[in-house]
């Protein structure tokens, strides 16, 4: 199980790098007035799963609690920012970047009467921050 939870953030991480970098239309919808934000992003987001593998390898309980808390607040802003909107609890910024960034990009989710909706590329990012969530914490309960 250690290892499937060391390699869950490195997925989560080279989805991001894919998905993000590398235009693959309808999945993404990357743009050169978008590139900035991207940059930004990737500074705030790509560190991230490297704390979580990091801290897992350790091996030190106290490493791999900080782990879940990093997946945990991973996965409360992936809420934020896809489900909460999708059921009508957005703001404006959120509605604006969605329009700008995501509304021509691929979606199985039923658009109508949504003003944000997770489209495919952001779904699958929340099966793995739920896969990436699930193995810290079998990792972290199990030592």
């Amino acid at each position: 199980m250690r290892t499937i939870a060391v390699t869950m953030p490195l997925v989560w991480l080279a989805w991001l790098v894919l998905t993000e970098w590398v235009p693959m239309f309808p999945l993404n919808d990357l743009r050169a007035d978008n590139r900035r934000e991207r940059l930004g992003d990737a500074a705030v987001n790509y560190p991230i799963p490297l704390l979580i593998a990091g801290g897992i390898a350790l091996g030190y309980q106290a490493s791999r609690i900080a782990a879940l808390v990093l997946c945990l607040l991973v996965l409360a802003g992936h809420v934020a920012s896809w489900w909460l909107p999708y059921f009508g609890i957005s703001t404006a910024a959120q509605r604006e970047s969605y329009t700008r960034d995501y509304a021509r990009t691929l979606k199985v989710l039923p658009v109508q009467g949504h003003v944000v909706v997770p489209d495919v590329q952001h779904m699958a990012v929340g099966v793995l921050t739920l896969a990436m969530t699930g193995s810290t914490l079998a990792v972290t309960l199990t030592r």
